[in-house]
């Protein structure tokens, strides 16, 4: 059990596996109007089958610091575990990301996370002109696009998928604990799928596992998001070695777009 927390896929990556953005096999363009705005909130609760094991929260707030002559969001994610999980091995991270709203170019990140007796601390400044990013660490060179854990995830929202086809792959390069990470995504198809909020259209896409330690050889990744002007991923789930961890959307709040599950 132990080993499923640690793990970032199970925990915080299973939420912020939203990010089908970044260094495209294909290309894919941003949608020019932004799709989410100021107020919003989504908070989500991940289960390990039938028991809740940790809430996760995500919202944009006006920025508080300034970048040049450009507006930013502030864009902030926290997780952490919940019921007898948090007991048992106790996780509290924040994941803080300060974007260009007109780009969604992240353009400072940082990160404090909690986890049993792990932390990790990191303050990560981007200079998409030179292909730089400067951490707590050292200084990193990239190639492409690249974000951090959260910018991903609001960039892969604002991506122009009206041309995806079932079966098309792509990658996401971003920057995570001192080094640069890729994943492939593959977009499955479109399915109507339901949470505690109703019932919804949604694109249904894949993200690549690493079969180990956590999960089966055979385990499948599955992400849906509303298929709509808001682009919000409503369930995520995933088998591992034993048993199944899931996401799901529980609110919410603050949308750009009014949020229309299918009436039945």
């Amino acid at each position: 059990m132990k080993k499923l927390l640690k793990n970032k896929y199970a925990f915080t990556g299973l939420l912020i596996v939203a990010f089908y953005s970044g260094a495209f096999g294909q290309e894919l363009k941003k949608i020019n109007e932004s799709i989410f705005k100021v107020g919003e909130q989504l908070d989500y609760k991940m289960k390990y089958g039938i028991f809740t094991a940790a809430e996760a929260t995500i919202k944009v707030e006006a920025s508080d610091k300034k970048f040049g002559d450009q507006p930013a969001f502030h864009l902030v994610a926290e997780g952490k575990t919940a019921g007898s999980f948090d007991l048992f091995y106790k996780v509290r991270n924040r994941y803080e990301s300060y974007v260009d709203q007109n780009t969604l170019m992240p353009y400072f990140y940082t990160e404090n996370r909690r986890e049993g007796k792990y932390r990790h601390t990191d303050n990560v400044t981007f200079d998409q002109k030179n292909k730089k990013v400067t951490a707590n660490k050292g200084s990193y060179t990239y190639k492409g696009e690249a974000f951090d854990f959260v910018s991903a995830y609001y960039f892969a929202r604002a991506i122009d998928v009206s041309k995806l086809k079932q079966g098309d792959t792509f990658d996401l390069q971003y920057f995570l604990e001192d080094s640069f990470h890729n994943m492939q995504i593959t977009y499955v198809g479109t399915e109507t799928v339901e949470c505690s909020l109703g019932k919804f259209n949604c694109l249904k896409f894949s993200p690549a596992i690493i079969p180990g330690r956590i999960f089966r050889k055979n385990s499948k990744l599955y992400l849906w998001v509303t298929n709509d002007k808001n682009r919000i991923p409503i369930k995520a789930h995933v088998e591992v070695l034993i048993g199944s961890v899931s996401m799901e959307l529980k609110s919410a709040t603050g949308l750009k777009y009014p949020l229309n599950p299918i009436k039945d």
